[in-house]
């Protein structure tokens, strides 16, 4: 998938709302806790009552890997049921990898090829050298992380570098890197202030951007700041949608909270003249 054929998709569903798929057992609806593939099952019905109202998926790979073997073969299955029903969707595997070169290469063979991943979210604190080996596959995106929403974030990303702080200087070397074109770039919701002046450094990437919803960042401040003429955001909710309801109802509530997001998208892209 291209940045144009999900900017179609942006336009066709007037959305740019990502569901992230935090497959957490203890919080499935009782009588789903104990049933076989029940993992599969959640984000099964969790993707068949959203994917009216969304244009992208990204499964948290952490939360399949805490369940071993079930849950690496329930990310398996999660991938092939969207490629194959809803082959529009681009999907991002939030896995936050990088290593060395030759590890970085298989860590892109993994998820692009096996997974069939659209895209793969990326740290870039060891350099070119660990992140150009996903930028190698030609339609797949490494989405870097620039600036994040949690606490954290203040240790390093806010440190001063020279007269600009270090997540600018992130984003200001990776353009020098072979295929930059294919690169997004995590931006918080809660960072709303800074996306003005990313947006500066950054005018055409889209930029995916977690924190609205259950870690409070405001939608309307991100597309006000974050959206360029071709949309260029991907605003993600998890726990938001998909725990809306913690009841035999939960896909039903899902569906209805992504509709609601949805709506108010729409009216984003309106006023932004993207529709």
């Amino acid at each position: 998938m291209t940045t144009a054929d999900l900017f179609e998709q942006i336009k066709a569903k007037q959305s740019f709302l990502c569901v992230g798929l935090d497959v957490d057992q203890d919080r499935f609806p009782v009588e789903l806790r104990d049933k076989p593939d029940n993992l599969f099952n959640f984000c099964q019905k969790i993707i068949d009552s959203t994917a009216h109202y969304c244009v992208a998926y990204k499964p948290n790979i952490a939360f399949f890997e805490a369940y071993g073997l079930e849950g690496w073969k329930s990310l398996e299955k999660v991938m092939q049921y969207i490629n194959r029903h809803y082959p529009e969707m681009f999907t991002i595997a939030d896995a936050k990898r990088a290593d060395i070169g030759n590890t970085s290469k298989r860590y892109a063979k993994a998820y692009f090829e096996h997974f069939d991943f659209d895209s793969i979210t990326v740290s870039p604190y060891m350099g070119v050298d660990s992140v150009e080996p996903f930028l190698t596959y030609e339609d797949k995106y490494t989405i870097l992380l620039a600036l994040t929403s949690n606490k954290g974030a203040t240790d390093f990303q806010l440190a001063s570098v020279g007269n600009q702080k270090l997540y600018e200087e992130v984003i200001k070397k990776s353009l020098e890197w072979q295929n930059s074109k294919q690169l997004m770039y995590v931006v918080g919701a809660t960072k709303a202030e800074a996306l003005q002046s990313i947006r500066q450094l950054i005018p055409e990437h889209f930029l995916l951007i977690p924190g609205v919803g259950a870690q409070g960042g405001s939608l309307e401040e991100v597309a006000l700041n974050g959206m360029n003429n071709q949309c260029g955001i991907l605003v993600n909710s998890s726990r938001g949608i998909i725990y809306a309801s913690s009841e035999s109802d939960y896909a039903e509530k899902a569906g209805s909270v992504a509709r609601e997001m949805q709506q108010k998208m729409r009216e984003l892209l309106i006023q932004n003249q993207i529709l």
